[in-house]
């Protein structure tokens, strides 16, 4: 199979390229001047490569990877010319990308069993989380699937009444208790009332502070413990939702919380209003946690399963 093949729709793929397209930009101008003048890749221009990268919110340790695979082709090469450098980029960047998200496109997949498949979305407040979860409700209850949302998030209205909203809009029921309530008694009611109703996926909107990892931590351990009285496995899948356009402060987020509780997959938003879609390929290398999702737009099929290939195919085109 050819690294690049393309299993996006088209519709898809121009969405993904439009959302990407400030991103690519911003890096193509940085790279253009990084070899101006220049014929063949050396020293100066892996140098000037390296500050471009980082630069674009790949990160340093990412940065360096990368940089150190391309040294290592130069060197078995002999020679490599400036005009092959984006080729080289897109596939060392497919390559790297490949050792966390396995096969093709990574979405969360809902096995058939008795019991409802229970994902617990995390992530600070303001990121998209309450919006991730209702076009990923849409896009389960489309597959065919029976889907039930529970409103943890009790620490602010706001939260509350936007996944009420998403409930009425997908058409999907909506588990929910007054603000103030405890996060944890609403996750056991939601996974409870699941069961009872058959359904086969759950999510779970829960508090996104960060003002103290420890209470945090107690929290959304708490989460599980009760969601465990009537699942024993839940939460099957922790989605941890970052924004893409805060580049290095999505970094910091995700350190927050993969410390304070294990995060099986991400999701990255907002990277069609921003130039930091390079924190894609640094998250997902550093944290070697797979990229399930991408938000390249507002509409609720602009959430799109992450495929490296097609990622790495727009942002290079």
């Amino acid at each position: 199979m050819s690294l690049f093949k393309k299993i996006f729709s088209k519709e898809k793929k121009e969405t993904l390229d439009k959302g990407l397209e400030k991103s690519k930009s911003s890096f193509f101008s940085k790279m253009s001047k990084a070899v101006a003048g220049k014929s063949r890749v050396d020293d100066e221009v892996l140098d000037d490569l390296e500050d471009v990268l980082v630069s674009s919110d790949v990160g340093v340790a990412t940065t360096i990877k990368i940089i150190n695979r391309i040294e290592d082709r130069v060197a078995r090469d002999k020679y490599m010319g400036t005009d092959e450098l984006n080729k080289i980029l897109r596939e060392e960047i497919a390559g790297l990308l490949s050792e966390t998200n396995s096969g093709e496109a990574a979405e969360i997949q809902i096995p058939n069993t008795a019991t409802p498949h229970v994902i617990m979305v995390v992530g600070v407040n303001g990121v998209g989380k309450t919006t991730t979860i209702g076009k990923l409700a849409h896009q389960f209850k489309n597959s065919g699937k029976n889907v039930i949302l529970g409103a943890a998030d009790t620490f602010r209205a706001a939260a509350i009444d936007q996944l009420q909203i998403w409930a009425e809009r997908t058409d999907v029921p909506i588990v929910k208790q007054s603000m103030g309530s405890d996060p944890a008694s609403v996750a056991f009611d939601t996974v409870q009332s699941a069961v009872k109703q058959k359904a086969d996926v759950v999510l779970i909107d829960t508090a996104g502070r960060l003002h103290n990892k420890i209470n945090l931590m107690k929290e959304l351990t708490k989460v599980k413990r009760v969601m465990q009285k009537v699942i024993p496995d839940a939460p099957h899948e922790v989605l941890l939702v970052l924004d893409g356009s805060t580049g290095q402060n999505a970094f910091e987020q995700a350190k927050q919380f993969t410390a304070a509780t294990e995060v099986t997959s991400l999701a990255v938003t907002k990277l069609d209003g921003t130039a930091k879609g390079g924190v894609v390929i640094g998250i997902s290398d550093q944290f070697q946690i797979p990229v399930k999702y991408i938000g390249v737009g507002e509409g609720v099929e602009d959430l799109q399963v992450f495929n490296k290939y097609e990622f790495v195919d727009s942002f290079f085109k």
